[in-house]
């Protein structure tokens, strides 16, 4: 089995063209590191919905340049099959971008030259740009399809590889395991012409493009009064942010001057993550130095989009699922049409505000892949910070021009002498408190998800918080509304449990919610403490259900 396990890196390896990732698996192999050896090439990084996703390094268990290259020539593979772009035959343009993380251009230029010798068309952004400027790009040049480069707000280690099509939104199934299939038809990297040019470099027009399509999220008579503290968390978004606030009208945002440079190794956070504890501690800190009406962060390729706010006497991040509330509300009052939608995993006040305007209201499986689906979506959000504010412009998550309509928000409650925090309690008031939270749990071991899945699945739990479950879904079955998927969905009185396997990272994750009445303003208090004793026993009374 070892000379097995020798041989496969050994093959790799003759066939590496990176020089970096060479003399990585020319190390292991002169130690003789079977077990390192068996972690990297005991099989293969799956090609889904997320497209692939992993930690830097040799073998096809890692994100390099040879697993790159057979993900492009399957896409490739997969384009031409769907036939020429326009009916006069010519070939279809794809287009690149890309993050500032470690090997992203280097991914980016493999999947241009890839592309090329597959007789499609390639065009690469001009430099690191934030994922939702390649989403518009897709769209706004007619291509049949677009990549990026990046690991989002994953760890330095990693990187990853997200496809879309030329609807301009992420591939879900059957597309991906259609992609995936012509992936593991590739026999080598040999067969894949990879031409050392051909393929275009795209100028600025199309970033000039986007910030101009960022100009129809605003109200064109709006305030543009409130003052922002700005932290970009190491990543892209910096520059493109700055620009679009420019435009606006804005006040040019305070600087979190230490993460404000891209840099693919995080130095000043253990997560790059606006949700992961210590991230905004260098934001708080601008904040409390200048005091701003408020605080807002991307993660690093700009997708998501983070706010806190001044809560007494120190400084709070509001939680994805409360923004996604105030910018529906917002979209309520400017007298906007369409569909509002979130992943199952959001909040359900969504749906009141809906409801309430009189305005359709979907809910999708997690991701916007799923959201920027559904018909006739005017707004979409989903609680990991993701909010898709113009979906005719972007059909994903865009953390530039949420910023802008929240600051924009910010703008309106100021001038009318109340904040963030006044209307989320007018909300409560209104619909109840929509409290939620999260438990989720990180592992090194990914078969103690499996286990902890099949644990709720064998003995599913009847009561949560002293709660009676009214309702057990195993999601796996698909319904009415939902496809298939891996996850367990508890119904409660007063409360709602959702349990999933993480789609980006090793996490299981638990999605709380309860609800509470409340009667008047003088009672929001006592609904407060009472909504996070229930958070506080759902947390508890799950974690001891599924065993972790």
């Amino acid at each position: 089995m070892q000379d097995d396990l020798i041989a496969r890196a050994e093959a790799w390896l003759a066939e590496d063209p990176d020089t970096d990732t060479r003399e990585e698996l020319a190390r292991l192999l002169a130690a003789e590191d079977h077990a390192e050896l068996a972690a990297r090439f005991g099989g293969t990084l799956q090609f889904g919905t997320a497209g692939l996703r992993g930690e830097l390094g040799a073998g096809p268990m890692r994100m390099n340049r040879s697993v790159v290259i057979r993900a492009a020539a399957g896409l490739a593979a997969y384009l031409k099959k769907q036939g020429p772009a326009g009916s006069d035959g010519t070939a279809g343009l794809v287009v690149i971008g890309y993050d500032a993380r470690h090997k992203s251009a280097d991914f980016a230029r493999d999947t241009a030259a890839v592309m090329t010798g597959a007789g499609l068309r390639a065009a690469v952004l001009p430099r690191p740009l934030p994922t939702p400027v390649l989403a518009f790009a897709i769209r706004h040049l007619g291509a049949v399809a677009g990549v990026e480069v990046t690991a989002s707000h994953n760890p330095p280690r990693d990187n990853g590889y997200k496809v879309y099509l030329g609807d301009g939104s992420q591939i879900v199934p059957p597309a991906d395991a259609e992609i995936a299939a012509e992936i593991a038809a590739v026999p080598s990297l040999a067969a894949v012409p990879r031409p050392a040019e051909g393929w275009e470099i795209l100028d600025d027009a199309v970033l000039d493009a986007y910030l101009a399509r960022t100009d129809a999220v605003l109200a064109g008579d709006s305030p543009r009064t409130a003052r922002t503290v700005y932290t970009a968390m190491h990543g892209v978004g910096r520059d493109v942010l700055l620009a679009a606030f420019a435009r606006a009208g804005f006040p040019a945002p305070d600087l979190v001057a230490e993460q404000a440079d891209p840099d693919p190794e995080f130095p000043t956070v253990a997560f790059p993550n606006p949700e992961e504890p210590g991230a905004m501690d260098l934001a708080f800190a601008k904040a409390r130095e200048t005091g701003p009406d408020l605080v807002i962060a991307n993660d690093p390729d700009a997708d998501r989009c983070a706010a806190a706010v001044r809560d007494g006497d120190d400084w709070r991040m509001l939680r994805g699922d409360e923004v996604g509330a105030l910018l529906a509300a917002h979209l309520v009052r400017r007298g906007a049409t369409g569909t509002f939608a979130e992943s199952i995993v959001s909040s359900s006040l969504l749906g009141r505000i809906a409801e309430r305007a009189g305005l359709p209201h979907e809910e999708t499986l997690t991701g916007f892949k799923w959201i920027a689906r559904v018909e006739g979506l005017r707004y979409g959000y989903e609680e990991a910070l993701g909010y898709c504010v113009d979906p005719e412009g972007v059909r994903d998550k865009d953390g530039i021009t949420a910023a802008l309509l929240l600051t924009e928000l910010a703008s309106v409650l100021k001038a009318e002498g109340r904040t963030l925090l006044d209307l989320l309690d007018d909300l409560a008031v209104e619909h109840g408190l929509h409290a939620t939270d999260q438990l989720s749990v990180r592992v090194q071991d990914l078969s103690l998800i499996a286990a902890a899945m099949r644990r709720l699945r064998e003995q599913p739990p009847t009561v949560l918080a002293g709660l009676r479950v009214t309702d057990a879904e195993d999601l796996t079955r698909g319904t009415d509304r939902l496809p298939p998927t891996d996850g367990l969905r508890y119904t409660l009185d007063g409360a709602r449990v959702i349990v999933r396997p993480s789609g980006t990272e090793p996490k299981l994750k638990c999605y709380l919610e309860v609800v509470v009445p409340v009667p008047a303003r003088a009672d929001l208090p006592a609904a407060r403490a009472t909504a996070a004793e229930l958070l506080t026993a759902l947390k508890r009374d799950l974690a001891r259900a599924a065993g972790i």
